[in-house]
């Protein structure tokens, strides 16, 4: 069971990601802005993190570059509803950027592969 942090400032969305994630064996951690995502990555130290970017205070892409500038191997994927983010720079350090939807197949599929990535990439270390 991997261990994510979310961080999406809409309630109904945190519940949704909550329920599908919790059902595909995960153990899910919300955030409702990139502040609480910054703290529960620090304090809990996920397997992954899912970052809304458009969020008051604290948005994604400032919460992206604390979350690696503290540790550089937390895998952090982007999901937003706005395509127009892959132009800026600053989002090219997330493992990967995902587009909204309300199917959350992609955003599963790619959480599965960069865990199982992730994995690889530690045993082969080991």
């Amino acid at each position: 069971m991997a261990k994510i942090v979310v961080a999406e400032d809409h309630e109904h969305l945190r519940k949704l990601y909550e329920v599908e994630l919790q059902a595909d064996g995960h153990e899910v951690l919300l955030a409702r802005d990139g502040r609480e995502a910054i703290e529960l990555t620090q304090t809990h130290k996920p397997d992954c993190v899912v970052l809304d970017i458009a969020m008051p205070g604290v948005d994604g892409i400032e919460a992206l570059l604390k979350i690696l500038s503290s540790d550089n191997e937390i895998p952090v994927i982007l999901n937003t509803a706005y395509a127009s983010y892959k132009d800026n720079f600053s989002t090219w350090a997330a493992a990967a950027y995902v587009i909204k939807s309300g199917d959350l197949t992609e955003l599963r599929e790619t959480i599965s592969r960069i865990l199982a990535e992730r994995t690889q990439s530690q045993a082969d270390e080991a």
